[in-house]
């Protein structure tokens, strides 16, 4: 890159690149002085997005690096870079409100020039910058020469282009489009000669009225200030006052369990100490694994911003499906565990990293625990990698005897005492317990104090904000402060999901509705009251029905969940159960996901990277034999794996899609299968909607809204709605007016679309595209609907042969196992049975859900017994 640094923290920067490699003495002494502050390599200092070429954007870079070498600008000029300071402000607060991966292609484009060229203005005129000394400048209008040009393209706007526009938004009629597209408008340049244009004025502001030098100095010194407290919040976590200790240790021992409160600053930090620590400079990288996604993103973003880096570049992320990392430049990547146990796939040694940190392991989700006993076995032969394991406190003895006895570290955490509060009585309904609970602390208790409330779900949380917005609205507001309640679940939208992380207003307390996601992997300032009604949602696996149940926490979960609120001062916890059930009723700790999940994807993984002994791999916790052998019939079932158990060709297909082996056989099939080929593109989109399901449309849509907006589309099914959804959404060229008219998430289906994308690379690298049947593609547009929808209905049978319900006196039962089970009201098939009075025979389901009832959700219908003998006829005779 063109960087390094001397023993004494000196900075050289190579040209136009930012700084990876932040020096632990750089960090260590913040001054309070800016004129020892470089802010051009401290503050502005940014490598501009390599799609961007010299005379592409508002000015081309040569152009003005020419202007500002000569220290000759004109007024006009002059007066614009003011203005970009002022503008890249506002950008800057964007990135720190909505982070850098939620702007728009165009926003990350625009900032990254904006801070190139107010970069080169720094280098050049640095008393100018930080004095409002213009005396480094020639204000010389007559210089600019006619060859000094300001190109534009249209989609790179700039403040006077929005200007512009707006006064045209005043003169004109608005018609109701996205946007106005001239054909080949991409291709065309707009040149100016800056000599030739006429000056106008008016009685409203111009945006090219000059201002004080002052205020770029100002801007500035907002920037410097924000380092600093960057730099002074680093410091001031528990874990940084370790560094050192911390750092010995992990050169001293191959592996290190690190135990610290969550707070406390471990999965931040110490990955940063170990880029500091040089442990990058071989090329390597460094990598810290999160349980969930959201994790992932948001903590990625915040070390970026306290690298002073972009995010993408020198720090990233990779989540399934959004990649956000550079090779040969990204030295410190957030990735979730299941994408790092994906890379033993190419890379059995993980060759790439210098260092691996395993972050919540003690939450033991099946990755992390396939992650642990992969890793122990090529630490044995891979000397020069570091294994750091963060855990609370809870199972770091047991991560120890399974790493050999390895040393624990212990970083004390900074939790205040918490009052705990059990009912006297058990709680029958503990929603109305919560609500209750809720207005009784916002009655009683003094501001400020903001209020955790943790559910299980999206339907709880948005069941409860309904409830406590519709009390609200009955509630004397002069006798109480306001209450604002906001909700985070996993597939709540971004810019909601930011909203927990503002300041909460004067005179007001907020109540934050949370899943699990807030016990440890998110921290929320200004808890001072958690309302903990003890319950999870937990993934189960018995007699061959995978389901999501509802079911009580562990001791050391609701213990978390209290030390939410003595993060920053005393708090209380009120528990919605009584003490006896405490003791008594709770598991010590959580049930790890492997003895009660299904195991069909990992039991293909390890089958593919050889590991044929699944009975003596290494595991902390060993799943049960009866586990494993209906893992191995399940991969039988769907044509992973031969009789003998070894692993197939079709089997290896499915193992390289980024996906649950099940839907990689419904993509496979819908090219080979004979019964069922020629809808591949149908079935890529399908599946690729079915990955976002829970979040596509907007929270809080119910059937009736649903039928107005959808029609007679609400009389097929969940997947041809998914279908046609996306398909629509495609034709008014991925629109985000178009979803808002339809109620659905333009975020999420742009995810849909980046899933689409990649599962049809995986498919192309397969040769799937090879052998479609171009000819048969090019028939379906005489082909009737229904002969499509057939040949939907029988790739997913292949793929999912156990997940289907067979009409019965009862109801509906599913057709392996005799488990009751009735259709979501969420599903299109609920409505369609409303509405005709009339059920279908056979239902297949992607999801079972245990609430009140055994609910099955995202369903398709068929009558034909004979598809499934067609399709499976070694299940099904």
């Amino acid at each position: 890159m063109g960087t390094s640094g001397d023993e004494n923290g000196t900075k050289l920067t190579g040209s136009g690149q930012r700084r990876a490699k932040r020096t632990y003495e750089s960090i260590e002494s913040v001054n309070a002085n800016t004129n020892s502050f470089s802010p051009a390599d401290q503050v502005l200092d940014s490598s501009p997005d390599p799609s961007l070429k010299d005379g592409k954007a508002h000015y081309s870079v040569n152009s003005i690096k020419s202007m500002v070498e000569q220290k000759v600008l004109t007024k006009r000029q002059r007066s614009q870079l003011h203005w970009l300071v002022k503008d890249l402000q506002i950008l800057e607060d964007d990135i720190k409100r909505y982070g850098w991966n939620n702007l728009t292609v165009s926003e990350r484009e625009e900032i990254s020039l904006k801070r190139e060229l107010l970069k080169l203005l720094n280098e050049t005129g640095k008393d100018y910058a930080e004095n409002g000394d213009t005396s480094g400048f020639k204000m010389q209008d007559e210089v600019a020469s006619k060859k000094q040009l300001l190109t534009a393209k249209l989609r790179n706007k700039t403040d006077r282009v929005n200007w512009e526009e707006e006064q045209m938004k005043k003169s004109v009629i608005k018609a109701d489009a996205d946007e106005i597209k001239v054909k080949d408008s991409d291709n065309y340049e707009f040149v100016f000669d800056p000599e030739s244009m006429i000056d106008f004025t008016d009685d409203t502001t111009d945006i090219l009225e000059p201002v004080e030098d002052g205020r770029l100095a100002e801007a500035l010194e907002e920037q410097i200030n924000k380092m600093k407290s960057i730099k002074e919040t680093r410091k001031s976590l528990p874990v940084y006052q370790y560094r050192q200790e911390i750092l010995d240790s992990i050169r001293q021992h191959q592996i290190l369990i690190v135990v610290g409160e969550t707070g406390s600053g471990k999965t931040t930090q110490l990955p940063q100490f170990l880029v500091e620590d040089g442990y990058t400079n071989d090329g390597k990288c460094v990598v810290c694994t999160q349980p969930r996604r959201v994790a992932a993103t948001s903590i990625a973003s915040r070390v970026a911003d306290e690298m002073d880096v972009i995010l993408g570049k020198e720090v990233g992320y990779n989540i399934r499906f959004d990649d956000r990392t550079t090779p040969d430049k990204t030295i410190l990547k957030y990735t979730t565990d299941g994408m790092l146990l994906r890379e033993f796939l190419n890379d059995p040694q993980l060759s790439s990293y210098s260092a691996i940190m395993i972050d919540e392991a003690h939450e033991r989700t099946l990755s992390t625990d396939i992650l642990l006993g992969l890793l122990r076995g090529i630490l044995q032969d891979r000397k020069d990698l570091r294994l750091i394991i963060s855990s609370a406190t809870m199972n770091a003895t047991k991560f120890s005897k399974f790493f050999f006895d390895c040393p624990i570290f212990n970083v004390p955490g900074r939790r205040f005492p918490v009052d705990i509060h059990y009912t006297l009585q058990p709680e029958g309904n503990y929603i109305n317990a919560a609500i209750t609970t809720i207005f009784q602390i916002h009655t009683t208790q003094k501001l400020p104090g903001d209020i955790l409330v943790f559910l299980t779900g999206q339907e709880e949380i948005e069941s409860m904000q309904t409830k406590l917005l519709e009390i609200l609205s009955k509630l004397d507001n002069t006798k109480f402060p306001d209450l604002l309640v906001v909700p985070i679940y996993a597939n709540l939208p971004q810019e909601q999901q930011s909203k927990i992380f503002e300041p909460t207003p004067k005179n007001c307390r907020k109540v934050v509705l949370a899943t699990n996601i807030a016990e440890t992997s998110l921290t929320i300032d200004g808890i001072k009251f958690v309302v903990d009604p003890g319950f999870v949602k937990e993934q189960s696996y018995s007699g061959g029905v995978s389901k999501l149940v509802t079911v009580p926490c562990s001791r050391a979960s609701v213990d978390q969940r209290a030390g939410r609120a003595g993060r920053l001062g005393p708090g209380k916890c009120f528990r919605l159960f009584t003490k006896w059930s405490y003791y008594n009723e709770l598991e010590k700790v959580p049930k790890p996901e492997i003895l009660r999940t299904k195991l069909n994807q990992v039991v293909l993984l390890l089958l593919s990277l050889g590991i044929n002994d699944l009975l003596h791999f290494p595991m902390l916790d060993k799943p049960k034999t009866i586990q494993l052998s209906e893992a191995l019939e399940n991969l039988y079932a769907i044509g992973a794996l031969n009789s003998r158990g070894a692993i197939t060709k079709v089997g290896q297909v499915m193992c390289d899609f980024p996906c649950d082996p099940e839907y990689a056989k419904v993509i496979y099939s819908s090219v080979f299968e004979e019964s069922c080929n020629g809808v591949l593109p149908e079935i890529v989109t399908i599946v690729s909607m079915l990955q976002e399901s829970n979040s596509i449309f907007v929270p809080g849509l119910n059937s009736e809204e649903k039928t107005k907006l959808f029609g007679s589309l609400m009389q097929s099914s969940d997947h041809m709605l998914y279908l046609w959804i996306y398909e629509q959404w495609e034709e008014n060229g991925y629109s985000r007016r178009w979803c808002q008219d339809f109620k659905l998430q333009h975020k999420t289906m742009k995810r849909v679309l980046r899933i689409r994308q990649q599962l049809w690379k995986y498919c192309r690298k397969q040769d799937f595209l090879l052998k479609h049947d171009q000819n048969l593609t090019q028939l379906k547009e005489n082909m009737p609907r229904s002969v499509i929808e057939a040949k939907i209905i029988k790739c997913f049978i292949s793929g999912f042969p156990t997940n289907i319900a067979k009409l019965s006196k009862q109801g509906y039962t599913n057709i392996k196992q005799d488990l009751s089970v009735s259709v979501h009201p969420s599903s299109v098939i609920f409505n369609r049975m409303k509405q005709e009075g009339k059920p279908m025979k056979y239902i297949l389901y992607q999801s079972l859900m245990l609430t009140s009832k055994e609910f099955i959700r995202d369903c398709i219908t068929f009558d034909k017994y004979e598809w499934l003998t067609e399709t499976m006829p070694h299940i099904y005779k």
